[in-house]
């Protein structure tokens, strides 16, 4: 029995490393060919998958983000992190509730000292940043994900986790 197991262990890790190394990026051949934003309602998102927040509420450009890309580009951090309210943190923390919060400050998760000590609050524009390239966006960060390439890509993302995370445009 514990011969099978290893196997399954060794496909794990390389599953993860591959997911956190964020040398795997979707490919143009993966998109849709419809980029129209998802207008669905947070009543059909249960069944269909559809955002919690419709795209077409959202600022620009994140209005007209394409909900398929971003939900594919997610899976590069699903590994790490879960969007949820209430969800547990994972390699990295919960990302419910990320717009308008400080950073580093997400209760019971062990951030590196270098986000303990920045002084800014989560909007779209600096996720946009970050997820641009993690190390070099805020030296001394314990994220080991190369970042999201392409801008396309990263908007959709970034549509994706408002549409699930609770997002509400600042008054």
């Amino acid at each position: 029995m514990s011969f099978r197991l290893a196997p399954l262990s060794v496909a794990a890790a390389a599953l993860f490393l591959t997911a956190c190394s964020g040398e795997q990026e979707p490919t143009g051949a993966e998109e849709a060919p419809d980029t129209a934003p998802a207008t669905e309602t947070a009543a059909e998102t249960a069944e269909s998958g559809a955002p919690a927040v419709e795209f077409a509420s959202l600022p620009e450009p994140y209005n007209l983000a394409d909900f398929d890309q971003g939900r594919k580009t997610y899976r590069l951090c699903q590994s790490c992190h879960t969007l949820q309210d209430g969800g547990p943190h994972l390699v990295g923390p919960n990302l419910y509730g990320l717009f308008g919060k400080q950073i580093g400050t997400a209760d019971g998760f062990a951030y590196s000292p270098a986000l303990q000590d920045a002084e800014f609050a989560w909007t779209p524009e600096e996720l946009d940043n970050w997820l641009e390239n993690p190390r070099t966006y805020l030296p001394g960060n314990r994220m080991s994900f190369a970042g999201v390439r392409k801008a396309e890509d990263r908007t959709a993302v970034i549509a994706y986790i408002m549409s699930q995370t609770g997002y509400a445009e600042a008054p």
